[in-house]
Parts: C-alpha cells; sequence; structure tokens
C-alpha cells in the first residue's frame, strides 16, 4: 500500500438557496508534485498541463462513471495547482454527496486524466505537459496529498437533513491519508496520442470479503455488476518481477570464438603425408652430387665422381589435448557443448602446429643479411636488401631462386606502408600499374617484389625471410577426435590429436633478415 498524507482541510459551508445549487471548490492537481501509483509508477503535472477551457468535466464518485453527481465547470491555472469549482446537480444522490463533504467524509478528490504529451526521466519519473481532464472524483484519499477541497457551499438541504447540515457547518477535520493508483497508459519519451483510457489518480480499492461478495451476489443486478467492477480493480499487477520463474532465457548462438586457427606457414608450404608405421622415418637427401668433366682423349675415362644420398631422420611428434566432461553437461547444454569444445580444439591443434612449424622455418635458417632499423620504411633499401639475398640463394643453392617472403607482423607493417617518393602506395590494391606488388591491411596474403607475402604471428619478432619453400618440408597426419565414456564418473573424455613434424631439408634456400641498431 502507497501512503499519502494528507493536510487537514478546512471545509467551510454556505447557506444555500433554491435558486442556487450545490457547489464546490479546491484544488484537482498540485503543481509539480510527485504522486507514486500502485505499479511504482512516479507522476507529476507541470503547471499549464490543462486546458482551463475544456469542455466542462464530470464530477463523479470514487471515479464510477455510474454515479453522476455535477461537474466542473470552472478551472483556474494557479500558483498552487489546477484550481477548480463543480457544480452538483440537484439530485437525491448529490445531496447525500455534499452532507457527507460538509462532514468531512469527503475532503479530496482525484482525477481522471487523458495524458496527451508527457516524458520520463532517467528516475523514472513521468512528467505531463499536457492533459485532459476527463471526470473529477470525490474520494476519502486522493493520490496527490494536496488534492483538496477547500470549500463546500450547499442549497438549502432536504427536511430531513436540515439538522445534520446544521450541526457539520464550520467543522475542522483531520484525516490521515493513504493512496494507490494505477496508470493504464504505457510513459514513454515522446509525444503521445491520447491512450484509449484515462489515468485515474486514487486509491486502489480493496478485495472484499466473502461475506460483502455473497451479499453482492444474491442482490444481483446493479449491486452485482459493482462488485465484479471492484473485483477487477482491486486485483493485482503482474510484472515480470513476479514471475521470474517463467521468464526464458534465451540463448543466441553460434557461440562466439575469437581464436583464429589459421595456419599461414603450412598452407605455405603445404603438409605433405607422413608413413604409418614407426616412430621415425627416413628423408633421403642428396649431398653429394656426381662429376661430370670433358674427356681429354678419346677411349680414356670421363670424370669420375661419388653420389652422396644421406638419411635424414624425422621423428614424428604427436599434439593435442583432451577435456572431461560430465553426462550432465553433455546433455543439459544448448547449443550442445560436444560441438563447441570440438571447434576450439580444432582451432587450437591448428595454432599449435603451425607455431611448430614457423618456429623450425626461423631457427633452420643459417644464412643472414643485415637490415638497418633506420632504413625499415625505405623502399630502396628493402628492394636492395631482397635483391642481395636472391642473389645469394642463386649462387649457394645450386642454380634455385627464392618464391615467398616470411614476414611477422611487426615487420609486415613496414611492408605495407612503404610509398614512392610521392607519397604513393609502393603496393597499391586498386589499379596497380607497374607495381611492385599489391598488399592490404585487409588480407595477410599478397605479393611483393614478385614473391608470395606469409604473415604469421608464430614468427619471432623483427623476423623477415625469403626463400625456396622446397628447402623446407612439413609432415602431418591429422588424428582428429576421439572419445571414451567413464560409466563410473558419469563423464566422457574427448581429446584432438595429430602426428606432425618438420624437416628443414635445405637451409641454402633460405636468407633471413638480421635487423641491427
Amino acid at each position: 500500500m502507497i501512503r499519502f498524507n494528507a493536510d487537514s482541510t478546512l471545509i467551510t459551508a454556505e447557506a444555500g438557496d433554491a435558486e442556487r445549487p450545490a457547489r464546490i471548490a479546491g484544488i484537482a492537481v498540485p503543481w509539480d508534485t510527485v504522486a507514486t501509483v500502485s505499479d511504482g509508477q512516479q507522476v507529476r503535472f507541470a503547471r499549464g498541463a490543462f486546458d482551463v477551457d475544456q469542455k466542462p468535466a464530470k464530477l463523479i464518485e470514487n471515479h464510477d462513471l455510474t454515479q453522476l453527481r455535477g461537474v466542473v465547470d470552472t478551472l483556474v491555472d494557479g500558483n498552487e495547482g489546477l484550481e477548480f469549482e463543480a457544480t452538483l446537480a440537484d439530485t437525491r444522490a448529490s445531496r447525500d454527496a455534499v452532507a457527507l463533504l460538509k462532514a468531512g467524509a469527503y475532503d479530496a478528490v482525484s482525477v481522471g486524466a487523458h495524458p496527451i504529451k508527457f516524458t520520463t526521466d532517467p528516475e523514472g519519473v513521468m512528467t505531463v505537459t499536457e492533459a485532459a481532464l476527463v471526470e473529477l472524483s470525490l474520494v476519502a484519499v486522493p493520490a496527490f496529498k494536496e488534492a483538496v477541497i477547500t470549500e463546500v457551499a450547499a442549497t438549502v438541504p432536504d427536511p430531513g437533513d436540515e439538522q445534520q447540515e446544521q450541526d457539520t457547518d464550520n467543522t475542522e477535520q483531520e484525516h490521515e491519508e493513504m493512496s494507490e493508483a494505477k496508470i493504464e497508459a504505457e510513459p514513454i519519451e515522446a509525444e503521445a496520442t491520447i491512450p484509449t483510457n484515462p489515468i485515474i489518480f486514487a486509491q486502489k480499492p480493496e478485495l472484499p470479503s466473502a461475506v460483502e461478495y455473497l451479499s453482492a451476489f444474491l442482490k444481483g443486478g446493479a449491486d452485482f455488476d459493482r462488485m465484479q467492477t471492484r473485483l477487477r480493480a482491486a486485483a493485482p499487477d503482474v510484472v515480470t518481477n513476479d514471475v521470474p520463474g517463467i521468464l526464458p532465457t534465451p540463448i543466441l548462438g553460434p557461440v562466439y570464438n575469437n581464436f583464429i586457427g589459421n595456419r599461414p606457414v603450412v598452407d605455405a608450404i603445404g603438409a605433405r603425408a607422413m608413413p604409418g608405421g614407426g616412430k621415425v622415418f627416413i628423408r633421403p637427401e642428396v649431398t653429394t652430387h656426381t662429376s661430370m668433366g670433358i674427356q681429354t682423349n678419346q677411349n680414356t675415362d670421363l670424370t669420375q665422381g661419388t653420389l652422396v644420398v644421406t638419411d635424414n631422420q624425422v621423428t614424428k611428434n604427436t599434439y593435442g589435448g583432451f577435456e572431461q566432461l560430465s553426462e550432465q553437461a553433455v546433455d543439459f547444454t544448448d547449443p550442445a557443448i560436444l560441438t563447441v569444445l570440438l571447434d576450439d580444439m580444432a582451432r587450437i591443434y591448428a595454432n599449435q602446429t603451425d607455431d611448430v612449424a614457423a618456429d623450425a622455418l626461423a631457427s633452420g635458417i643459417t644464412t643472414t643479411r643485415p637490415f638497418e632499423a633506420d632504413d625499415v620504411l625505405k623502399p630502396a633499401v628493402w628492394a636492395a636488401w631482397i635483391a642481395g639475398a636472391a642473389r645469394t640463394i642463386l649462387s649457394s643453392a645450386n642454380g634455385n631462386l627464392p618464391t615467398h617472403i616470411f614476414l611477422n607482423p611487426e615487420s609486415w607493417g613496414w611492408l605495407v606502408q612503404l610509398s614512392d617518393d610521392s607519397k604513393r602506395p609502393l603496393f597499391p590494391q586498386v589499379g596497380p600499374m607497374n607495381a611492385f606488388g599489391n598488399l592490404g591491411v585487409t588480407e595477410a596474403v599478397g605479393n611483393a617484389f614478385g614473391l608470395s607475402v606469409v604473415v604469421d604471428r608464430n614468427f619471432p619478432a623483427d623476423f623477415m625471410a625469403i626463400g625456396d619453400a622446397s628447402g623446407f618440408e612439413i609432415y602431418e597426419q591429422q588424428k582428429g577426435a576421439i572419445q571414451a565414456s567413464n560409466p563410473a564418473e558419469l563423464s566422457t573424455t574427448l581429446a584432438f590429436r595429430g602426428y606432425f613434424a618438420t624437416l628443414m631439408i635445405d637451409s641454402s634456400k633460405f636468407v633471413k633478415m638480421n635487423l641491427t641498431a
């Protein structure tokens, strides 16, 4: 129950006559006063929110339009709030209402209004800047404690009520008020059209007792209709905080995984199949070639040579990992944990094996060529370095030439930003003419100085090398996933593995950068 403590109200009665109907006056809505209604919404009216020249609103009792008592024929935009004067019709019910007013049973009013323009601030308070007054109700407890009746002017009373009215004239009564109101319009921070139902700032009625309900049921007719209306009005509001047990929490798949399992080195070199048997296999290599020479004289011996083939031994290494999953984790998860886990295992396996290949390639290159750190953004120096390294490979690798340039992200960044003297990219992607290649930051591949670019984050820092990819070999047998059940633990062990090996079979086909200060 939301409670409001209303100020004591002095009700003054004036003698009336048959010519003058009963009137009441007071404040219908105070300006800039926050009231909290039954669903927790806080509301206030800004001054000027109501059109004082609007069509007269209805005067009723307890927001029941079947209990018409008169009209609100005067509205004044006062300093403290919306002041009103209302005229009561000359009916028995209206005279009863006047008696209750003068007795102090009714000492306040509550409004039913259509909000037309309103905003909601960050604290959730709804500020109404334009509204239409639909009806004004006589109530015992208002939503706004300042919404009070300050004056009652009565007509000549009925004979049976004369003594009662004389006894109650010019009395003071103090009341402790409490109110709950319900907003049936949706508060949004925007201009709004008039909603179907008005906002009613009034006390939320209590649920009737069983005796009251049965009594109204037996009477039937209008009494039972009013009872049903009371039940609907008193029914508790149900919000999401009241039903957390049936609110679903949807999952939007697929599961996001930011780990990129690319293998730039493995993809550039290519993975060869390895023999099925044995832990170690032999990769033969010609290390001493035959000899050829001129025959000095007929019937004389030719040049004698000795072919030497070395047995390079390659050891298979196993790479992999495993996870143990409970049966409940497998059964209860959505999306299925097995799919998520296998995808991640494949990504990590790919990166791990590529890291092995990148490290083996970098460490297996023995020939270096210096590169000044101050020259990393000078295109001419790059061209000279690559030409010199290619000459070294051609001279020492039995006539081979480089096919690839291998870079770590830092050295790739230097290469991408190279530009000529006119600040034009050295490796443009769009409309290149007589360019040295094409590179872009959206792809870690391309061509530079006629070499295929291989960028790999697994290379060591400041790494750059050029070479013939055939001088480095990679072997792999992917075994994929395997699973085993553990009945005693109600779990499943899932593993992902593969055999992987590398061989620098000809280091003379590569030259790497030696970055100097």
